[in-house]
């Protein structure tokens, strides 16, 4: 059951060093003790996992960040990445979406992972950065 003045507040982050600035500024949506925030990655079972060094060092430095602002960074692979974010989203009663808007010059791909991620979880309120 959700109560609605606590803030469930997952943020979305990829293998990147640059995702700290979601998890801070997930962090600072908290407004009461009571919120809890959930950071997670999800890779696509078909992709490569960690496949460069820096990739593993950049989930690390993310982890380490979690861990400062006490959230847990949770790494899924799956073979339907929206299916994956939904049931973890339903799972957790989670309330705001925290997201980055992708820096490649096809935003598409992101876009359209929102747009899909909005028509599934309608409740939810999404925060893209």
């Amino acid at each position: 059951m959700k109560n609605k003045n606590t803030k469930n507040i997952m943020v979305c982050v990829t293998q990147q060093k640059t995702c700290e600035r979601l998890i801070v500024n997930g962090y600072s949506m908290k407004d009461k003790e009571e919120d809890k925030l959930y950071v997670i990655h999800v890779v696509n079972e078909k992709d490569k996992f960690l496949d460069k060094n820096s990739d593993g060092e950049a989930l690390e430095y993310l982890f380490n960040v979690s861990k400062k602002v006490g959230a847990d960074l949770a790494v899924l692979r799956s073979k339907d990445i929206i299916k994956t974010i939904k049931d973890f989203a339903n799972e957790n009663n989670i309330t705001h979406i925290l997201m980055g808007v992708s820096p490649e010059p096809d935003k598409r791909e992101s876009q359209n992972i929102t747009f899909k991620l909005q028509q599934v979880l309608p409740e939810v309120e999404f925060i893209i950065l």
